[in-house]
């Protein structure tokens, strides 16, 4: 088996692997998001969460549950492929797709110290609750300016009305 699709679990398989390393002391963070069109963005966001603790866990929002909140012609990556290149980056630790809206019911199977969320979100970290009422904290992480998957798709919109 490929070393990335050992890191792709289900929901009890990410909470064995964070409650085995909280008995070894080591301090495990989550964060999640849709993750379509991986780009550097994502990758300074995701080290920024690795550096939060001492393994990170991604959880990806299913195709259907992106399609619910960005619209019908969303993901542009399917959530097997989203999940796979977010398991080959060197800093994730475990991978898990989670299909509804939010993941407050995954962050309270599964048990983080921290809870990494862009700062965009301010406004409501879903599972801050539940990671705070076990002693973790919530961390939000600086957006890259200009670099969402919003604007790529837009850039890759302007570059194909230029080429007609």
């Amino acid at each position: 088996m490929r070393e990335a699709e050992s890191k792709i679990l289900d929901w009890a398989g990410v909470a064995a692997g964070f409650a085995a390393e909280q008995a070894e002391g080591r301090r495990m963070v989550f964060t999640n998001g849709a993750f379509d069109i991986l780009h550097a963005g994502h990758v300074t966001y995701l080290e920024f969460a690795r550096q939060q603790g001492d393994a990170l866990a991604v959880g990806v929002n299913s195709d259907a549950s992106v399609k619910g909140y960005k619209g019908e012609k969303r993901p542009i990556i399917a959530q097997q492929h989203r999940v796979w290149l977010l398991a080959a980056l060197e800093g994730v630790d475990y991978v898990v797709i989670f299909e509804e809206d939010e993941p407050k019911e995954l962050i309270a199977t599964i048990g983080p110290d921290v809870l990494v969320k862009g700062a965009d979100w301010s406004h409501y970290v879903s599972g801050r609750e539940e990671v705070e009422a076990r002693g973790g904290k919530v961390v939000l992480a600086d957006m890259v300016a200009g670099l969402s998957t919003s604007n790529v798709i837009e850039r890759v919109r302007e570059a194909y009305r230029d080429e007609d």
